[in-house]
């Protein structure tokens, strides 16, 4: 039993380090957003007045409006997109199952920016779709303002859909539906009133995260946006363009991207509290027995998805291989992008491997604890420590941004232009990768394991070494790769934290982009690519080798 505590006792300080890490460096410095919208200009006397300027301001209001629009519409589409999906791939059968998956979650761990981008250089108004297609007489503008912001996000954040369905959809108990078919149901009725209402956390789940990613992304409106105010690009501009001591329009900004992010998971929680979805699960459903043409017409829509999510980032590494003129794009190969790109610096590259590797580090070395105490200790303070560990989620990389710039700019520690305050900016966003991944493959693992090797005379950290991490090694592995790759693409909170010797990738392609700089600006999106689908094709690789070796 002692041994026992041992171990309980030196994960609990590991995760009470977690929540100061996650309280000095996430709750106040949203707090000081917060404070900063109570304040007046010369920030001295506190004052409702900022809120009732932005609230009364129609730009302001256009902002709030068309956000909202915006995340509602891909909230809504890629449940539209996804749902089928991952029905076919779920209950339908259908070849390359595995493949499908794969590639349907590829558009995660890639730029949403970078698709948007693309996007531009195919259907913008010098774009070559756009131009192939007036050449044949068919009326088309361009793909800016909400239109191509929506089809962005419905693009590139319908996987979050997927994945939860599809594991919805392989864990209903198939008595439930026999039961229904039993008593006269067809197929269709009991699709309709059966299984989606019990899938319906799953899909609702997947939007949410849709929708918070759709209301707090900078790099997708800032590409297409043009005109059109949206609130995140709104919020950085108003900071970088504040001149009084106290930045309170920007901090207004910035809480009403967390009070919507807030009243949509309330809403959530209230639809899903009025209703029960357990199920005894017994025994998965089998696949459903459908003609030929069905199984053909689900494998051509599943298909069709990845194709139209896969072919920006495709097209936008075979035009970095082309030549530009200025914005002019030359049907032949050259590799002038890349060389005009890193001639001026390698440092942007050295820099966002750099920060990436070590923010993943950091939160996987903060993440794996806090996710062992959420499964092996159930109690009041694992479930504080759990809404804490995944409240990142919930705030845009801007805002924390903002709160670190506001926080540590002045007083006794002072981070503001250094390469740690980008680094601790990136593991307290992506601190949930590891918390939920590792927590994730804790609960399909039996205590007993832990227990027996404890009663055999290994100590519990050697037990904790010996035996679990390497059970949960996939996780661990996978968060920690999911916070490199999505680190390295990371804009938001990059944006305002980067000063001149520590820009990044995504900082260059940026710069890149408002400088008009067609060709540089595809390079670096390129090279962005690479930087996210390399690292995960090579840690699939190892880790199946690892799982072939444990097996043997």
């Amino acid at each position: 039993m002692k041994r026992f505590f041992r171990l309980y006792a030196f994960l609990l300080t590991i995760a009470t380090l977690a929540v100061a890490f996650l309280v000095l460096f996430f709750l106040v410095p949203v707090l000081k957003v917060f404070g900063v919208s109570l304040f007046d200009a010369a920030g001295k006397t506190m004052t409702l007045a900022n809120y009732t300027h932005v609230l009364s301001n129609r730009f302001f209001l256009n902002a709030l409006g068309n956000s909202l629009t915006i995340a509602a519409a891909a909230f809504a589409l890629t449940i539209v997109i996804g749902v089928p999906f991952a029905f076919c791939i779920a209950r339908i059968p259908i070849g390359g199952k595995s493949v499908l998956l794969a590639l349907a979650a590829l558009p995660l761990v890639l730029p949403s920016f970078v698709s948007a981008y693309a996007l531009v250089l195919m259907f913008g108004r010098a774009g070559i779709v756009t131009g192939a297609m007036r050449n044949i007489g068919i009326p088309f503008e361009s793909i800016y303002g909400m239109k191509g912001i929506i089809t962005t996000y419905t693009l590139t954040l319908y996987p979050y859909v997927v994945l939860p369905t599809v594991a919805a959809f392989r864990s209903i108990d198939v008595s439930i539906e026999e039961a229904a078919q039993n008593l006269g149901s067809s197929r269709l009725r009991m699709l309709r009133t059966i299984t989606l209402p019990i899938v319906m956390p799953s899909i609702l789940a997947g939007g949410l995260l849709v929708f918070i990613e759709a209301m707090e992304n900078f790099g997708v409106p800032f590409v297409l946006a043009e005109d059109k105010p949206i609130l995140a690009v709104e919020t950085f501009k108003l900071f970088v363009g504040e001149t009084a001591a106290n930045p309170s329009s920007a901090g207004v900004l910035g809480m009403l991207l967390v009070f919507c992010t807030i009243v949509v998971l309330l809403i959530q929680r209230n639809v899903l509290a009025r209703r029960y979805y357990a199920t005894g699960a017994r025994r998965s459903p089998p696949l459903f027995a459908v003609s030929l043409p069905l199984r053909i017409l689900g494998s051509t829509y599943c298909w069709t998805v990845i194709s139209a999510a896969l072919v920006p980032f495709v097209a936008v590494i075979v035009i970095s291989f082309m030549r530009f003129s200025g914005p002019v794009l030359h049907y032949e190969f050259s590799l002038d992008n890349f060389a005009q790109l890193l001639q001026r610096s390698h440092r942007p590259l050295v820099n966002t491997l750099f920060l990436s590797t070590s923010a993943a580090f950091a939160a996987t070395l903060i993440g794996v604890p806090i996710g062992y105490l959420l499964v092996r200790r159930r109690s009041r303070m694992s479930v504080l420590l759990e809404i804490v560990a995944t409240s990142p989620f919930a705030v845009a990389g801007t805002v924390l941004g903002i709160g670190l710039v506001l926080t540590y700019n002045s007083g006794p520690v002072i981070l503001t232009g250094t390469s740690l305050i980008m680094i601790i900016a990136y593991a307290v966003r992506k601190l949930p990768f590891s918390a939920r991944a590792s927590s994730a493959l804790l609960q399909q693992i039996d205590a007993s394991l832990e227990e027996a090797s404890i009663n055999l005379g290994v100590p519990p950290f050697a037990t904790f070494l010996r035996i679990t991490v390497p059970l949960i090694l996939g996780g661990i592995v996978g968060g920690a790769v999911l916070s490199f790759v999505t680190i390295a693409s990371e804009l938001s909170s990059t944006v305002v934290l980067y000063s001149g010797p520590w820009i990044t990738m995504t900082v260059s392609m940026f710069q890149a982009l408002e400088g008009t700089s067609a060709g540089e600006a595809t390079a670096a999106a390129t090279i962005l690519i690479l930087f996210t689908v390399l690292p995960v094709a090579l840690v699939y690789r190892l880790l199946r080798r690892f799982e072939l070796s444990l097996l043997s």
